[in-house]
This record gives C-alpha cells, structure tokens and sequence, in this order.
C-alpha cells in the first residue's frame, strides 16, 4: 500500500485545470461563431457536439460505475440548469456584452458553486477559503460596475452571463452527486437533453439556420470545451470535491479573457484589469490550502472507480486485480490522519 499523498489536491486540480482550460477559449470562439445565430440554436450546437465525444468516452462496467435510475431526476435537473438555462443565458450575453468581461464574470460560477457545496454536501470552508470566494466575488462586483457606466446593453449583457454562471452553479453542486459514476454516461444523457430541448426551441422560435461552417465550428467547440471539459470537471469533483473543483475551475474566465484579446478584443480596461488580480488572488488562495487533521471514516458500502493502492481500498479480490476497476465495496471503520481534501471518502463533518 503506497502512502498517503502530502498533496491529495494536485490530480483534482489538475484535472480541474484542463477542463477550465477547454472551457475558457469556448468563450470566446462562441462569441465569435455564435453571430447571428439565436441562443437557443447555439446551445444545442455546442451540446449536441458534447453529446457526440461523450458518446465515445463510455466506459465498461468493470472500469467505470453505472448510472441508476434513481440518478434520473438529478440528471434532469442538471440538463434543465446546465444545459439549458446556463449556454442560452450565456450565449445572450455574449451578444451584448464585451468576451473578455462575460469571460471573466464566469469566474462568479466559483462563487455560486463553493456556497452551494457547502449548504448541500457540508464541504468544509475555513477562512482562507472564505476569503479567496470574497475576493472572486468583489472582482465580479467591480465588472459589473464597470460594464453599468458603458451602457444598458452591457449592463444586460453582463447580467446573462451571471445567470449562467448562477445555473451552472447549481449544476455542478448537482453533478455532484453523480461524480462517482462514468463520467462518459453522465456527460451524454446532460448534453443530449440540453441539445433535444434548445433544438426544440430554437425551431419553435424560428431562429435563423446557422451556416454549415459555423454549425460545424460550434459542434466542434461544444465537443472540446463542454463535453470533454465536463468529463475533466466530473473526475475533478470525484478526487476533491465540488468547492475546490468550482475555485481552481474559476481559472477558466483568464484563459477566456486572453483567448478573447487573441482574437481582437481589445475592451480591456483599468476596472477589469484590478478585478481580474483580485480574482487571481482568490484562485491563488484556494489552490495553497493545506487541510490534515485526526478524522474517522464510518463503515460505508458504495460503488465507483478504484484501485487497491490508495490507502482507502483494502478488501480482498481473488484474483486481485491491477489497475483502477469499478464493482460495489465495502469499507470497514477506521481513524487515522492524513492531508486529505473532501473526496467521496472524506466527508466528515467540522
């Protein structure tokens, strides 16, 4: 059995990472694809091409835990809030509204995601975490302030995209607790409700008929920056839960920002740069926390991808297998102590 990682954080973060850095230059290359086209037809573009690399991303039962129907309303709920409410609000605003503002503002999604965890799953939020959500919280205030002196529609435009970052908020606090599951599963029943309902929609509403160069575009970025960033994002929360995900995730509106200089937005301005460093900070604050402490794993049978040398996994195969698998387990009680972030086997209280 190997020993406990002084650093139990790093795969999730930098699984968190990758997935913030295929969805920050989404932002702008929707902006930039979407013009002309209604919310609603970009949303289900970019989910159904989300649907189609979940789709070859599935994993077997022996590596990768099922979906269950009592999974369905979870998943509803997230399709309705995430893959509907969320890219429609998003692709309005970045209508009206600067990339390089909407991109940072979707820092907020942090905010909303950490709260939420917290209320729902008792994630732990000690100070320096409080501080590093006050501080992306005070940036988005200031990007909103400052785009209101530029005018209605930027004000509006602004707003949408904090609608988004509220739905996908609440998506991800539901995601979850669906986690442990084959990410390649959950990613394809989510992104093909969202593309089912906008395409509904967005035919109901006859929006006008995107061109094949631009549906081709946003399939693809929907394949990269949704579907495979939402993968990434799912096996983050599996290795350090939901709070953490959403604050190393907030690195996702930079990455957006300079995505969007690089294609010629130059709306940068004095405000948007101070709120940018005070989100950096709150980024920076959550990924240096350290938490180790004396705790109690009670008697727990579940089932999700796992391996035997983790110092969590002791019970007995025959043969033992090698690898990461997946079947239903059991865990004994045990006290020990050990750096450790809220996983699915550390979610005791404080």
């Amino acid at each position: 059995m190997r020993p406990a990682s002084p650093h139990p954080a790093l795969r999730g973060g930098l699984l968190a990472l990758l997935a913030a850095a295929l969805f920050g230059l989404s932002t702008p290359l929707v902006q930039s694809m979407g013009q002309g086209l209604g919310p609603f037809t970009t949303a289900g573009l970019l989910y159904a091409g989300a649907a189609g690399v979940a789709w070859f991303s599935r994993r077997p039962a022996t590596q990768e835990a099922r979906l269950q129907k009592s999974d369905a309303p979870r998943l509803l709920a997230m399709g309705v809030t995430g893959a509907v409410i969320a890219p429609v609000a998003l692709a309005w605003g970045l209508q009206h509204t600067s990339g390089a503002s909407a991109s940072l503002m979707l820092t907020l999604e942090a905010v909303f995601t950490a709260l939420l965890a917290w209320r729902w799953y008792g994630e732990t939020l000690d100070k320096r975490v409080g501080l590093a959500v006050t501080l992306l919280l005070a940036g988005g205030m200031i990007l909103v302030m400052e785009q209101g002196s530029l005018g209605q529609v930027q004000l509006w435009g602004l707003l949408a995209v904090m609608l988004a970052t509220v739905a996908w908020g609440v998506d991800n606090t539901l995601s979850r607790g669906v986690a442990d599951r084959d990410p390649g599963q959950v990613v394809l029943v989510k992104a093909s409700l969202g593309a089912v309902c906008t395409g509904v929609l967005a035919g109901l509403l006859a929006e006008p008929m995107p061109q094949a160069l631009s549906a081709l575009g946003l399939v693809a970025v929907g394949a990269t920056g949704y579907g495979l960033s939402l993968r990434f994002y799912l096996l983050a929360q599996r290795s350090f839960g939901a709070a953490r995900t959403g604050s190393v995730f907030a690195f996702a509106p930079f990455i957006g920002a300079l995505g969007a200089w690089a294609l010629g937005d130059r709306s940068g301005t004095g405000p948007m740069v101070v709120a940018g460093l005070l989100m950096l900070a709150g980024v920076l604050l959550h990924l240096t926390e350290t938490h180790a402490h004396l705790h109690t794993h009670e008697a727990l049978e579940h089932e999700h991808a796992h391996r035997h040398d983790d110092g969590h996994h002791n019970h007995v195969h025959d043969p033992m297998p090698s690898g990461v698998h997946s079947h239903r387990h059991r865990h004994e009680a045990i006290t020990h102590a050990h750096a450790h972030v809220p996983d699915a086997h550390h979610r005791h209280p404080h």
